[in-house]
């Protein structure tokens, strides 16, 4: 497999989470929430380096998380997530392989699914690869513009988007592999003319478009994997979900 360093985004507020406690801290099954995408990167991916990007109650993240595996980064201001992951950068000097973008809150996704992305990615000479999923209800999420012969063209933001892209169901996760090369110089490229006025990382996907570059979205077979937890209910659902597949491996 190719080198792989990976960065999680972990620097939310987490509003509605409406709790004092920093959002990725939350527990799920006695760890927090944020132990979940650390522990792929490093003992299932075995990322070369493992960046966090933290911001709301950065100190208490750190202290939970303290090892010489990972390395923290701050994110001061929240203007998005192309904005946290330039945060990373400098931390990348030197660095030639693969990026893997992981969430600090989408605590289900399966290594095996990353693995799947990762291989996708490689095999298809791309040089960004998001993880997609389909679900009922897109409401909220990027949603997913793909070419004729299903490449991926374009990531639009829900506030972005039109009557009609509104109506596709296969969205964004947030979960991506990026070329370490490119990232560095495209994230030069992205600004913020947007609903939002914040640098989105899904930008990314146009700057790699009009360079003529591959971009390809592979789908989640399951998509409870890719929930993010924005909620106590969400928080409750996931607790839920990791249960019983513990009940099923014993």
């Amino acid at each position: 497999m190719d080198h792989i360093a990976t960065i999680i985004l972990a620097a939310g507020k987490g509003t509605r989470m409406k709790s004092d406690l920093a959002k990725v801290l939350h527990p799920i099954l006695g760890l927090p929430m944020l132990s979940y995408p650390i522990d792929l990167s490093l003992n299932y991916i075995k990322a070369e380096k493992t960046i966090v990007v933290v911001g709301h109650q950065a100190d208490q993240i750190k202290e939970r998380f303290q090892t010489p595996q990972i390395n923290f980064v701050l994110q001061k201001e929240q203007l998005g997530t192309g904005h946290a992951v330039l945060q990373a950068l400098p931390l990348l000097q030197g660095f030639t392989g693969t990026v893997l973008i992981l969430c600090g809150d989408v605590p289900l996704v399966k290594a095996e699914t990353l693995r799947s992305l990762i291989n996708a990615f490689l095999e298809n000479d791309s040089t960004i690869a998001v993880l997609t999923a389909v679900v009922k209800d897109p409401s909220g999420y990027g949603r997913i513009l793909r070419g004729e012969e299903g490449w991926l063209e374009k990531i639009v933001e829900e506030k972005d988007a039109s009557e009609e892209e509104r109506l596709i169901r296969e969205i964004n996760t947030g979960i991506y592999c990026v070329r370490s090369t490119f990232l560095i110089e495209g994230l030069k490229e992205i600004g913020k003319e947007n609903a939002q006025g914040e640098y989105y990382l899904t930008d990314l996907v146009e700057v790699a478009r009009k360079r003529g570059l591959r971009c390809s979205a592979h789908m989640v077979a399951d998509p409870v994997e890719v929930m993010g937890i924005n909620t106590l209910a969400d928080l409750a659902t996931a607790t839920e979900v990791l249960r019983q597949e513990k009940v099923k491996k014993e």
